[in-house]
């Protein structure tokens, strides 16, 4: 089951906050000041104007939602997820669940390709929307990663990117789908941020990866945790990606960035999709933080490993749990 949260979801705290919208398109040094303080901050922020075409998005969030429109069992033909293709309930290995149907792909093209014979009645064509999706969001995300080493003044500014161009990364699309809970919304109850027949959809967790590119329809149910026990609900914007900070990535600052701890709730009238990049390294890539985010002052957070030696952790754990704390270096040393 999922790893529950410290209190029951209609007593825990709330907090509105107003969450960082960078524009892309205002002058290049100011952004990427913005992106540092907004990681530095919140490990999380939105981003408008980021050249992302609406028809790449729109032809893919329409694939997505045929095919969970579809009969259970056509769905499970293109499953179990183990990690790629459909699953439903079931999150990982470790017994976590929630009230979430889901259908993981790798980035590769020959992969999507083939996997896409089970999806889809015509797999060219969502083999091809999804390669668009990938080539187009992947991209955004090598350019926010070059933003934020600009802005953290590390002289190799593709420090952060390459590891996500490299030919044998292992970058993931996932599309989520949390369907609503069947219940009458003339009798929703408005009077708590919570309704009272909210669920868990996917359970608190932060992502392995070294970002995430989100998007979702026009229905809330993201929050994320900055602190124990407080929950901040993101608005869900049609204009905006959200991006948060991931584990490989808060290893590479040095800790300096926040790999922020997220959930997502399920919606009482509303079913909600999202679509989530994960953009991951090769296995094999060596993950060390750059030399100018290493200093006297702030000494080595992390001993060196692989994204594969991470990778193998995080499949062996529950989803709730902290898994870049088994790699700092004073419990090695």
């Amino acid at each position: 089951m999922v790893v529950p949260s410290p209190t029951p979801l209609g007593t825990e705290k709330v907090r509105a906050v107003d969450l960082p919208i960078i524009d892309l398109s205002a002058q290049r040094s100011e952004v990427s000041k913005l992106i540092v303080k907004a990681c530095d901050k919140f490990g999380f922020f939105k981003v408008i104007n980021h050249g992302v075409p609406n028809h790449i998005i729109a032809k893919l969030e329409h694939e997505g939602l045929s095919f969970f429109a579809k009969p259970v069992p056509e769905k499970l033909r293109a499953g179990p997820a183990n990690p790629f293709g459909y699953g439903c309930k079931n999150i990982g290995l470790n017994g976590d669940m929630g009230e979430i149907e889901y259908l993981t792909l790798n980035t590769n093209p020959l992969s999507i390709a083939e996997r896409s014979k089970t999806i889809s009645d015509d797999p060219s064509k969502f083999s091809s929307i999804v390669s668009d999706y990938v080539e187009v969001v992947s991209g955004l995300g090598c350019e926010l990663l070059d933003l934020m080493a600009e802005g953290l003044l590390v002289t190799d500014t593709s420090v952060f990117s390459r590891l996500i161009r490299d030919v044998d990364g292992d970058s993931v699309l996932r599309l989520n789908h949390y369907p609503p809970v069947q219940v009458d919304c003339k009798d929703r109850d408005t009077s708590h941020p919570y309704d009272n027949r909210n669920k868990v959809g996917f359970g608190e967790h932060s992502d392995p990866q070294i970002l995430t590119i989100l998007r979702s329809n026009d229905v809330g149910g993201l929050q994320i945790s900055i602190e124990d026990g407080v929950w901040i609900p993101v608005t869900p914007d049609p204009n905006a990606f959200c991006v948060n900070v991931g584990d490989m990535l808060q290893a590479m600052t040095n800790g300096r960035f926040v790999s922020v701890r997220h959930r997502a709730l399920t919606n009482s009238c509303k079913s909600r999709m999202s679509m989530a990049y994960f953009g991951a390294p090769s296995l094999q890539t060596r993950i060390t933080a750059p030399p100018e985010l290493v200093t006297p002052n702030r000494l080595s957070l992390y001993r060196p490993f692989t994204w594969a030696e991470y990778k193998k952790v995080s499949y062996s754990l529950r989803l709730g749990d902290s898994r870049l704390e088994l790699f700092r270096k004073c419990i090695e040393d």
